[in-house]
Formats: C-alpha cells, sequence, structure tokens
C-alpha cells in the first residue's frame, strides 16, 4: 500500500481557475459512483488513495461544496433498521459532475505534460523488432 499522505502534501489547483481543493477532488471522486455518508467517504478516499481526510477537512470540504452546489444531501435514505438514522447522505449534482470532469481533464493534461518532459514513462507497449 503506498504511503499515507494526507491533503496538505497533495498539490493544490492554481488559484487562477475555479477554486477545487484535492480534498473536493476525492470527495466528487467518491460520490460519482453513488451516494455516500460522510465516514464512507473518508474511509474510501484512504483505501483508495491513501489518503487521511480528517473530519475537520471532510465536513469542512463537504460545507463548502454543498454551498456551492457541487453536492446536495440524497434525499432517499438506507433503511433506518440498516444504518444509523443520523448520518447524512451526499450525492453529486450536476455542476458537482461538471467540475470533476474538468479537474480530470486538467490533472490529464498536466500528465500529458510530465510525460512529454519525460517525468514519467509513456504508457505505451514500446514497438517489438519484428
Amino acid at each position: 500500500m503506498p504511503e499515507k499522505r494526507t491533503p496538505d502534501t497533495v498539490p493544490q489547483n492554481p488559484p487562477s481557475g475555479p477554486h477545487l481543493s484535492a480534498a473536493m477532488f476525492y470527495i466528487l471522486l467518491c460520490l460519482a459512483d453513488g451516494q455516500k455518508h460522510g465516514y464512507g467517504i473518508m474511509r474510501e478516499v484512504e483505501q483508495r488513495h491513501a489518503v487521511s481526510l480528517g473530519p475537520g477537512t471532510l465536513y469542512g470540504a463537504i460545507k463548502r461544496m454543498l454551498e456551492a452546489g457541487l453536492i446536495g444531501e440524497a434525499e432517499e435514505r438506507p433503511d433506518p433498521r440498516l444504518d444509523d438514522q443520523r448520518r447524512r447522505y451526499y450525492r453529486l449534482t450536476p455542476a458537482g459532475h461538471a467540475a470533476a470532469v474538468a479537474e480530470a481533464a486538467r490533472l490529464d493534461g498536466l500528465v500529458s505534460q510530465a510525460r512529454a518532459k519525460r517525468l514519467l514513462p509513456d504508457p505505451r507497449p514500446e514497438p517489438s523488432g519484428t
């Protein structure tokens, strides 16, 4: 498993574009495949990305994302017998989806530049000598 990082060690978006922090992007990624509660988001980010989002970072980002309309509280909840009623579930909004797509494209462009400068290997297989 990769070394754990905190969101502070992950580069943030440049100030020239819309501000989408690394924590926000991780949250959007988690919600891209369905609604989740805060603790579920925190666990998924840690398992998939080896990044620890503390409660302050997570819920601060969720608050800003709710205010910006990137995510919303889910209207439907799991059966109360199967889940804690105090949990709030979050879902991706169309604006959140668009923000996630834009950020992924921006990051893809950065990775392409890194490959062009030979900071990363080209993922395409070498042509065979036959």
